[in-house]
């Protein structure tokens, strides 16, 4: 976290998976597998991180299933349930952030999410958690075609909504991004948990707790 050049910041900036939304794909495949290493195995060399990450910068999901259908046609169904079961890759809502999200709303504090998520599915999430509602706007890797830590989504998230980010915070649980986005000129947060979170934005100004309010969990 590096002090902003203009104070204090106006602005906050989250990343919604594994921040605002739990989203995991075994909430999916330990419904499809009978044990965990099968599932972990799947996971690690098939549906590899790296494979859903294309689809975050854009790739369509029909494209990405048959590419990775051809190479492992035997697993053809348990990838396509990937895409067709996707509404089974999201838990709930991580309510300690979105307590702290609500208590920026109620201060007027401009809220702005950026996000690396495949603009196919990501209408799913909308539909489901009501907070997103929230946001001024929303930035989409997926509808970009480019995703974190590519300083280019950032740039369109500064053009696109008249961002400062020398008066804006951003919220990310990935190292890479927060570095990318300190290096725009952003305050950048790493996210643990919510408790750490609540701490970090009072210290730079943006909730002013009371003595003996331990905030969110």
């Amino acid at each position: 976290m590096r002090p902003t050049s203009s104070w204090p910041p106006t602005a906050v900036v989250f990343d919604l998976g594994g921040v605002l939304i739990d989203w995991d794909p075994r909430y999916l495949y330990r419904t499809l597998f009978a044990d965990t290493a099968s599932m972990e195995g799947f996971l690690a060399e098939v549906t590899t991180q790296e494979w859903n990450a294309a689809q975050d910068a854009g790739r369509p999901w029909a494209e990405a299933v048959e590419v990775l259908a051809a190479r492992f046609p035997d697993q053809r169904p348990l990838i396509e349930a990937y895409r067709s079961r996707w509404a089974e890759t999201l838990g709930g809502p991580i309510d300690g952030t979105v307590e702290v999200l609500s208590e920026l709303r109620e201060r007027d504090v401009r809220l702005l999410a950026l996000s690396n998520w495949s603009a196919e599915t990501f209408p799913v999430a909308r539909d489901r958690y009501p907070f997103l509602a929230w946001f001024e706007g929303i930035v989409i890797s997926g509808e970009v075609g480019v995703a974190k830590p590519d300083p280019r989504i950032f740039e369109a998230l500064i053009e696109r909504y008249d961002v400062e980010p020398s008066r804006t915070v951003f919220v990310d649980d990935s190292e890479a991004n927060v570095v990318a986005a300190e290096e725009l000129g952003f305050v950048g947060v790493r996210f643990a948990d919510p408790r750490k979170l609540s701490a970090d934005l009072e210290r730079l100004g943006l909730l002013d707790r009371r003595a003996g309010d331990a905030g969110p969990s």
